[in-house]
């Protein structure tokens, strides 16, 4: 389970909106003085996200939880997101290269049109699964002190 920290900003029946702020992993990391990833991730470290959780339970805003994923759903996401386009675009490019057309290049045709086609299978699964509760946040549980000072998620003032 992939878990994140986080504060409560709104509250809806059966769901809770989250503000969690984003770490980097690079402090324990021993190439992180070399490494590009690196100089990215701590641009973007401190960024606040919402996100939308399912909870059960009652929850009230500036309330601290815990929000978390399977892991097996992250990499499921990405095989989605990343691999099956990429696939698709190879075979269409593939097949298109196998006819002879009188377009100037049927491959890359064939290859845009199997980018679109892993793109639409992309939407086809969202729209599919969009109300599937193992497919969203959960929260699962109260966090009584966060690492996280509340001053830390809160706007400045």
């Amino acid at each position: 389970m992939i878990e994140e920290p986080g504060r409560v900003v709104a509250v809806e029946t059966g769901a809770v909106w989250v503000e969690t702020v984003r770490h980097t992993s690079c402090q324990s990391c021993a190439a992180s003085k070399g490494c590009g990833h690196a100089l990215l991730d701590g641009q973007r470290a401190g960024a606040r996200a919402t996100v939308r959780a399912l909870s059960p339970d009652t929850f009230r805003v500036d309330d601290l939880v815990v929000v978390g994923i399977p892991e097996g759903l992250l990499m499921r996401g990405a095989v989605l997101v990343y691999l099956v386009p990429l696939l698709l675009l190879f075979a269409g490019a593939l097949i298109g290269e196998q006819f002879a057309v009188t377009f100037a290049d049927p491959a890359a045709v064939g290859g845009l049109l199997g980018l679109a086609g892993g793109f639409l299978i992309n939407r086809w699964y969202s729209v599919r699964h969009r109300r599937d509760p193992a497919m969203h946040p959960q929260v699962l549980r109260r966090q009584a002190s966060s690492p996280l000072s509340c001053v830390q998620l809160r706007d400045p003032i």
